[in-house]
């Protein structure tokens, strides 16, 4: 976890550290998998190695009002948290997936970050479980 000054100024921001644990269980796995099935080991190595890649280049950072998703340095998206109205994280003990609703749309995203801080980011900034 790194923490800096908001851009806005409106406190602390944290950012979340990557995680590649899924992407590189999906590229080993797919090693036996291509022995056996060349279709499915194939699409599990691509899907393995583009989570990689996004593991490298996405950033999450949690503001005091809204989840920012960064590519390198530019800001993609921001989530405010008044607009959420729930969020979960799939299969606690094996983290993979993290998902919340907005007002309008629902949002899953795999988890290439820090499951623990993803988790105590969300209750401290937006307790709507």
């Amino acid at each position: 976890m790194t923490t800096a000054d908001s851009s806005a100024g409106t406190g602390q921001t944290i950012e979340l550290t990557p995680s590649y644990t899924l992407p590189l269980v999906l590229i080993l796995a797919s090693i036996p998998v291509l022995l056996l099935q060349r279709w499915i080991g194939g699409a599990t190595a691509i899907l393995g190695f583009f989570l990689l890649f996004q593991t490298a280049t996405i950033r999450l950072q949690f503001s005091n009002t809204a989840l920012e998703v960064y590519r390198s340095e530019k800001l993609l998206r921001r989530f405010p948290y008044s607009d959420w109205q729930n969020w979960r994280i799939f299969w606690n003990s094996v983290p993979i997936l993290f998902y919340f609703k907005e007002v309008n749309s629902i949002h899953f995203l795999p988890i290439l970050f820090d499951p623990e801080m993803l988790k105590t980011c969300l209750e401290k900034l937006c307790p709507v479980e």
